[in-house]
């Protein structure tokens, strides 16, 4: 165990921005409506085409891809619409990465396979399977790069498909230990223990399954070597190795949010936990016209807004996400930005 990849930031197209194949959003139009949603209005505001998605060698900004999902959870109503979609999706759907799982000799390589071939799939995000300190595996994933903020959607439908393709080798009863979500509990959390079967747990540093590790021996049953290394050949053929993978910058920022709710991130942290110089990420934030402090900030602002327009979710525990220890620490510094108080400014927005 403790395979992990991590993808890069460049299009195939040259563009800016990185890219997700279009076979994950497979089945998203009938899945939209379903729930009564529009369409055109949906894709549209997510820059996306609706006879693209699903399509298995068409690539998507990633940008887009998240927007699509947080679009189609807004404008139908259905708060949990990622939650949803990612717990009814096969993991065939998932196209030549999706069938390199299924016929996989054994889960454990069939997880294997989609950590190391997620580089081919999804650009600026990071997968792993790895043992905890407590002896259980996890599957972890995350969207890295920080100029997507709003990632919930994607999250909860990433772990609803890595889950179907563990129930191919275990069965539909199967379950984990745990469900870990980095973003904060949501009003329907009770939806989310009944999608996993499992205990959730929100506001932790890495979106994961949490699973005993004897399960990694159980055969997949539609287990096919040729047609594994056919998949595994036709994605790397896909990819392009060119890539610059994620900048200094982006990883600093990164690992700023992933560290905020234990607090404020003194900057010895982030450099222990980077493995850099202090000096080094400081001039690397200098470079960005940034001080260390100014971009614990930036990052502390940018979340504050997301978090407010969530109405179920308590100042205090906003507070406590962004890294503060009480909540008129947070109270102050959002006012110092925006020159409101939270409260006056999430009940602006319910008027508007």
């Amino acid at each position: 165990m403790g395979v992990i990849a991590r993808s890069s930031e460049r299009s195939n197209d040259g563009a800016a921005g990185p890219i997700v194949l279009a076979a994950a959003a497979t089945g998203i139009v009938p899945f939209i409506e379903r729930l009564g949603g529009d369409i055109d209005g949906i894709f549209g505001n997510a820059g996306i085409a609706p006879d693209m998605a699903g399509q298995p060698t068409l690539r998507l900004k990633l940008s887009a891809y998240c927007r699509l999902f947080e679009e189609s959870s807004r404008r139908t109503g259905n708060e949990n619409f990622g939650l949803w979609f990612g717990n009814q999706f096969q993991p065939r759907d998932l196209g030549m990465w999706g069938y390199a799982a299924v016929s996989s000799p054994t889960l454990g390589a069939a997880l294997a396979n989609l950590v190391t071939l997620f580089p081919y799939h999804q650009e600026s995000s990071a997968m792993r399977l790895a043992r905890g300190g407590d002896g259980l595996a996890r599957l972890e994933y995350a969207v890295t790069t920080p100029a997507i903020v709003h990632r919930r959607q994607d999250a909860e439908l990433s772990l609803g498909m890595f889950l179907n393709v563990i129930r191919e080798a275990c069965g539909r009863a199967w379950a984990p230990e745990e469900v870990h979500f980095e973003h904060p509990k949501p009003a329907a959390w009770r939806e989310h223990e009944a999608a996993f079967g499992a205990p959730v747990c929100f506001g932790r540093r890495r979106n994961a399954l949490v699973f005993r590790p004897e399960f990694l021996d159980r055969p997949m049953p539609a287990r096919d070597p040729r047609l594994m290394a056919m998949m595994r050949t036709c994605l790397e053929s896909m990819g392009s190795h060119g890539g610059v993978g994620d900048t200094l910058f982006d990883r600093i920022r990164a690992t700023i949010r992933a560290s905020l709710a234990d607090g404020y991130p003194e900057l010895a942290h982030i450099a222990g936990a980077l493995h850099l110089a202090p000096s080094l990420i400081q001039r690397e934030l200098a470079e960005h016209g940034l001080t260390y402090r100014a971009a614990v900030e930036e990052m502390r602002r940018t979340l504050a807004a997301m978090f407010l327009e969530q109405r179920a979710l308590p100042l205090t525990e906003i507070a406590f996400l962004l890294g503060y220890s009480e909540l008129s620490a947070f109270s102050r510094a959002f006012t110092r930005w925006t020159g409101t108080c939270p409260r006056e400014h999430r009940r602006a927005k319910v008027r508007h």
